[in-house]
């Protein structure tokens, strides 16, 4: 079988995961070298999925603990935008079915900026509700980022159009009247509800730092998303701040 096809049409077949078992085995004795790559590559592909399942499976644990306790409706929670010199804080909460299946998912921090925006629409088309809290650099300035986080997450857990029954947050305690809550350490790596939080906080601040630099272009937003990289801050001690600047944190305290 392997020799009436092209090693190009073995390929496509591969990929589209159409071969038998059958068809696997007599491939593995073609002794053509662009055969042998790909069924080589085929099998990688297979491990590879099998691992993202695997670390699916392992990232559900806290839900399916939570489902298991009778809960329907859980909120992870994370938020993006602590450490930057400039731009807000930005939290997330997203209540996803119970039969999601999003492998691959991880720390937004962790994925590239193509995953990540992909993961972002898919979140946003199967969540049951999600909703997005937004805390200003003057904010920040005035109560702290500590409880400027805490605060974009509330404000993104009273966004919901579905009230939570629980909610997982991304490290920080959370006391909620009206429901039960898990703050998780590192939970945007171990929790399929708080990764696809820190997803959309990530990709909503993100574009809101592309939307700044198209204001102030020196600081080059685009790139260091209000981060104190060499460049931003040499743009600070060339140009100044701009109104978007955090005055609380150093070096601009300093300053």
């Amino acid at each position: 079988m392997g020799n009436k096809q092209s090693v190009a049409e073995i390929k496509a077949m591969l990929a589209e995961g159409a071969a038998s078992a059958e068809q696997i085995d007599t491939l593995k004795k073609d002794d053509r070298k662009g055969v042998q790559n790909a069924i080589e590559q085929y099998f990688r592909n297979i491990a590879k999925q099998e691992e993202l399942i695997k670390q699916f499976d392992q990232m559900m644990v806290f839900e399916r603990t939570n489902y298991q306790k009778g809960k329907k409706r859980i909120a992870g929670v994370d938020e993006v935008g602590r450490g930057p010199l400039a731009g807000p804080v930005v939290a997330a909460a997203v209540i996803l079915p119970e039969d999601i299946y999003l492998p691959g998912i991880n720390d937004s921090k962790k994925m590239s900026k193509s995953s990540r925006e992909a993961f972002y629409h898919q979140i946003k088309e199967q969540a049951i509700a999600y909703a997005i809290g937004v805390i200003d650099n003057v904010e920040i300035d005035r109560i702290n980022i500590y409880q400027a986080s805490i605060k974009a997450m509330q404000v993104a857990i009273n966004g919901l159009a579905s009230e939570p029954d629980h909610l997982l947050v991304d490290a920080v305690p959370l006391d909620h009247s009206f429901c039960t809550s898990d703050a998780i350490i590192k939970g945007d790596q171990k929790s399929v509800s708080i990764a696809a939080a820190s997803i959309l906080a990530k990709v909503t601040r993100d574009g809101m730092m592309q939307h700044f630099h198209q204001e102030y272009p020196h600081y080059q937003f685009d790139k260091n998303q209000g981060y104190g990289t060499k460049a931003h801050l040499h743009a600070i001690q060339t140009h100044g701040i701009t109104p978007i600047h955090r005055q609380s944190f150093a070096p601009i305290k300093a300053e």
